[in-house]
């Protein structure tokens, strides 16, 4: 009988396979990325004469190219874009400028993520914050307050996106090192030196309302994809005594099946289990390792439907293994009350 150690390690060697990189595929898909992108911006600026609306139109599109443009920066990151490390950082750095990315510090926090995702006494890295059911019973009426307004939609994927292009994007953590905080300073200057001259050719009103609403979407899809990726009902999570990093990448990270044109602009990063599972698998590789190692097909899928129900999950409950939303949350609270009375 094969042991359960034994069917991962096989799990992952069946999976590098697919870890290889086509320098061909990898131009083809810059190509038909930043091409149909840049003369989306274009169109979106000719037609603020026609109408604001056509123009919020077309820019909101631009951003599902802002997406993808993310994707190949993402693999840059994980260094599987190209075989090359310095076509990697190169077009890493560009993609970063033009998604509002600084590659070295997305880099590092990232393999962090990838390192500790799903494990409980490692969150807090490259993670939406989350609160298990037990954390948030013993929590303060003012950390319950601030951790119910940063769970919700609005806030979430409203000033979320703001947020993380504004702040948290621009700064780095105390502990960086001299690399990435020169990284995040030249990427700052270039996204400057960027908008200051398409301000001065375009105008201040024209650049906010294409840039704005193009960035302003692409932000709150990308928070979309990252929550709705790792926060569905029967998710996995683990105390690190207990965590594996294969169960990790395959229970606690979804498919997300989408129709091929989002399949398309999202990079193929809805087959979230491969990437987890195998980093250095290029997005344009990720379907077909799912197609052609089965067991990779036994991850939770989720839809466009589906995954709706996913905005009601806040907290994860440890005994029972899975999200819970606020409203059972405080039923099993006064529960708890009820009995201590």
């Amino acid at each position: 009988m094969t042991s359960f150690t034994e069917k991962k390690n096989q799990l992952r060697k069946d999976v590098a396979q697919f870890a290889k990189s086509d320098t061909r595929k990898s131009i083809m898909q810059l190509i038909n990325t930043l091409g149909p992108l840049l003369i989306l911006w274009v169109i979106a600026y000719q037609t603020i004469a026609i109408s604001p609306w056509i123009t919020v139109g077309v820019s909101a599109i631009a951003a599902g190219f802002v997406v993808r443009t993310f994707i190949i920066f993402h693999d840059c990151t994980h260094g599987s874009f190209f075989k090359n490390k310095k076509a990697n950082d190169i077009v890493g750095f560009w993609t970063g400028v033009l998604t509002s990315f600084p590659y070295e510090k997305w880099k590092r926090e990232h393999t962090i993520h990838h390192a500790t995702s799903s494990n409980l006494d490692k969150r807090g890295i490259g993670d939406i914050d989350m609160l298990t059911l037990e954390e948030y019973k013993a929590a303060s009426k003012l950390r319950r307050f601030a951790y119910r307004m940063y769970r919700n939609p609005l806030v979430m994927f409203g000033l979320g996106p703001l947020y993380m292009v504004l702040v948290l994007n621009r700064v780095n953590r105390k502990d960086a090192k001299a690399k990435e905080r020169k990284n995040t300073y030249l990427t700052n200057l270039t996204v400057v030196a960027i908008c200051a001259a398409m301000i001065y050719l375009v105008g201040w009103q024209a650049f906010l309302l294409v840039q704005g609403t193009t960035l302003f979407i692409a932000g709150a899809l990308g928070i979309w994809l990252f929550y709705i990726q790792h926060t569905y009902e029967d998710s996995y999570f683990e105390n690190d005594a207990e965590w594996d990093y294969v169960k990790a990448a395959v229970e606690g990270s979804s498919y997300y099946k989408l129709p091929r044109v989002l399949q398309f602009l999202t990079g193929n990063i809805g087959f979230h289990h491969v990437h987890h599972l195998s980093p250095r698998v290029p997005n344009y590789n990720l379907e077909k390792a799912h197609e052609e190692v089965k067991p990779l097909q036994k991850a939770t899928t989720i839809t466009l439907v589906t995954s709706l129900e996913s905005i009601r999950y806040k907290l994860y409950d440890e005994e029972n293994q899975k999200f819970v939303t606020f409203r059972e949350a405080s039923e099993r609270l006064r529960m708890k009350n009820a009995v201590n009375i």
